[in-house]
């Protein structure tokens, strides 16, 4: 028998950490509990983890994150913050509470809970700190599980043990995780700068504001239908693989003078000078998502034409918003577009009036038409 952090033996097999497993499932697994042990690892650690499934995973975790581990009342000692409102953070990252004498929580968490006291003295309010946790856990709960997967397919080879698989896996993720931290940094920071000038371009033309370089294009968005419900349904690299093909899709169908600005996961955004390819490249996009067959989602579209910013190679400005806001209402397989769109490219496609709606962000209803092919 192994012993415990605190010196007392553990028998495995008394405490259930081996209950299912036979034969070299049953002589691995006991090799990788004495491994672990033998490391420090607790017996409630090794609990959680056996009962989860992620043992192999354990020797990366301890690896990744720090080894000391605290409990939610040292948490709070150490940091000032109240134990309801860490229980809530908690839960908004989608992460589970641990019980009350769990030391789940490790030194960069502890780090993380002090920052709040920034944000607060920064003005920001209880609430709006946990929407922003809701959000990041939702995206970075997906980047996590995807990148889980990288440093196993390096190191995976047919016929290793359980406990060659940990350890391999925990030295390859030991070489890998110092790209993790600056690489979802820079990425965040770049989708914010790009954020802020959409917001800034936006108050200027809601107060009257002039946008100095400005010029008129027609702009579409189209989007995955359900993928936010696919993503609690399917893995993240089945995520990754819909949206690189909708990626490939969009590039083949965006030819000059219409071009992909660029593909936001389950969305493309298409931009052009001329609204009439636009248009036809969209519903082309639309078509080739149908043809792919029933294992890919279907694609709903929103277009609008009007003045626009262009920087860096993206558009800022209300027909932007404008077609953004029209996708969200748009039937799955169909263009919606509006008033001034519809106008331009009138003759050049059919048109059905799709009525008057209020969309999320603008004061008046907007008037929103269906483009369909001519007729053969």
């Amino acid at each position: 028998m192994a012993e415990s952090p605190g010196g007392d033996p553990i028998d495995f097999e008394a405490e259930g950490l081996l209950d299912g497993l036979e034969d070299e499932q049953r002589t691995e697994r006991l090799v990788l509990l004495r491994e672990l042990a033998a490391e420090g690892v607790s017996l409630d650690e090794l609990r959680r983890s056996t009962s989860a499934g992620s043992i192999v995973y354990l020797p990366a975790d301890r690896v990744i994150g720090s080894r000391d581990r605290y409990t939610a009342a040292q948490v709070a000692e150490l940091t000032g913050i109240d134990l309801e409102f860490l229980t809530r953070l908690r839960r908004a990252m989608g992460l589970p509470v641990p019980e009350d004498d769990e030391a789940v929580y490790s030194d960069a968490e502890i780090e993380s809970v002090r920052e709040i006291h920034i944000a607060r003295a920064a003005g920001i309010s209880d609430e709006e700190l946990l929407e922003l946790m809701r959000v990041l856990g939702r995206g970075l709960s997906q980047v996590a599980e995807l990148l889980r997967g990288v440093p196993l397919k390096l190191v995976l080879r047919p016929g290793m043990s359980e406990p060659e698989l940990a350890q391999s896996y925990a030295k390859a993720a030991e070489q890998l995780y110092p790209l993790v931290d600056p690489l979802v940094s820079n990425v965040l920071a770049l989708h914010m700068r790009n954020a802020t000038q959409s917001t800034v371009v936006s108050e200027l033309e809601r107060t009257g504001g002039a946008l100095p370089g400005s010029r008129e294009v027609a702009i579409a968005f189209a989007d995955l239908v359900g993928f936010t419900r696919l993503g609690e349904e399917v893995p993240p690299d089945e995520l990754g693989r819909l949206a690189v093909r909708l990626e490939t899709l969009a590039t083949e169908v965006a030819q000059p003078p219409v071009r992909l600005v660029k593909t936001i996961g389950d969305a493309a955004m298409l931009a052009s000078p001329d609204p009439k390819p636009l248009i036809g490249a969209t519903l082309a996009l639309i078509e080739a998502a149908d043809a792919e067959g029933e294992e890919f989602p279907q694609l709903r579209a929103g277009a609008a034409l009007g003045a626009a910013l262009p920087r860096a190679g993206d558009w800022f400005g209300r027909p932007v918003n404008l077609a953004s806001r029209v996708t969200d209402v748009a039937r799955p397989g169909s263009l919606l577009a509006d008033q001034a769109l519809h106008d331009s490219a009138e003759s050049a496609y059919r048109w059905s009036f799709a009525g008057q709606r209020r969309l999320k962000g603008l004061r008046e209803p907007v008037r929103l038409y269906r483009a369909r092919r001519e007729a053969a």
